[in-house]
């Protein structure tokens, strides 16, 4: 039986005091209020698992995730872990208006927190299917690759009121909750891309509409398109 608490854990009065003084500073911000710096690749919190969300945070989780929120729209980016902002916890967000038509199946995520979040590809009855496309991170900025990641996946975990969710997502949506997921592993999408595909954002430009550039990427780079 519940005893009406989200999360089981007392705050971490360490934890709490440190986080709050980065969200105060980045609320009090003029121009961008809210904005945190986002860590870059080579950064040790980007390698480590993060700790599952228990209550660490008590009241300044709800800032952290409108500051999370505020960051990756102005990145802009379509989903944001909080290892990227420094914070090795299990949290991250994401949001995608989508994009009508798109072959990738970019169909809109709207705003959701994921909190200790797990996916496994999805099997109807032998190997995953797989899509391959370019990604990029907010971590590793200015650069894209190409990640071959299962089409469907099933995720699990909570949300920011701590709501058990268990859901079936496809296409982008997909791709982003393992991305962001990932993050929470200590693994960036670099782990698992085809290194020949690797372009800057200037001249993944010449290889055509995003929908369908790997394969033309794959033909002038030289690499075979996983699958």
């Amino acid at each position: 039986m519940s005893d009406g608490r989200a999360w089981p854990d007392e705050p971490d009065a360490d934890l709490v005091e440190a986080v709050a003084g980065l969200l105060d500073a980045a609320f009090e911000r003029e121009g961008r209020p809210g904005v945190l710096p986002i860590v870059q690749a080579g950064d040790p919190v980007l390698r480590r698992v993060a700790t599952p969300y228990t209550g660490q945070l008590g009241a300044q989780l709800p800032r952290l995730v409108e500051a999370m929120r505020r960051t990756m729209l102005d990145a802009p980016g379509v989903g944001l872990a909080a290892p990227q902002v420094g914070i090795p916890l299990a949290v991250a967000v994401c949001a995608d208006p989508g994009v009508p038509g798109d072959a990738r199946e970019r169909e809109p995520l709207p705003f959701r927190v994921l909190v200790n979040p797990r996916y496994e590809p999805v099997r109807d009855g032998g190997t995953p299917e797989r899509a391959a496309h370019y990604e990029g991170c907010l971590s590793v900025d200015g650069w894209q690759a190409v990640v071959a990641r299962p089409r469907r996946v099933r995720l699990t975990g909570r949300d920011e009121r701590g709501a058990a969710f268990d859901e079936v997502l496809h296409g982008w949506p997909a791709r982003i909750v393992q991305h962001e997921t990932d993050h929470l592993a200590g693994r960036l999408y670099l782990d698992r891309a085809e290194p020949r595909s690797l372009a800057s954002h200037e001249n993944l430009t010449r290889f055509g509409a995003p929908d369908a550039a790997a394969e033309r990427a794959a033909v002038e780079l030289g690499f075979p398109l996983p699958s």
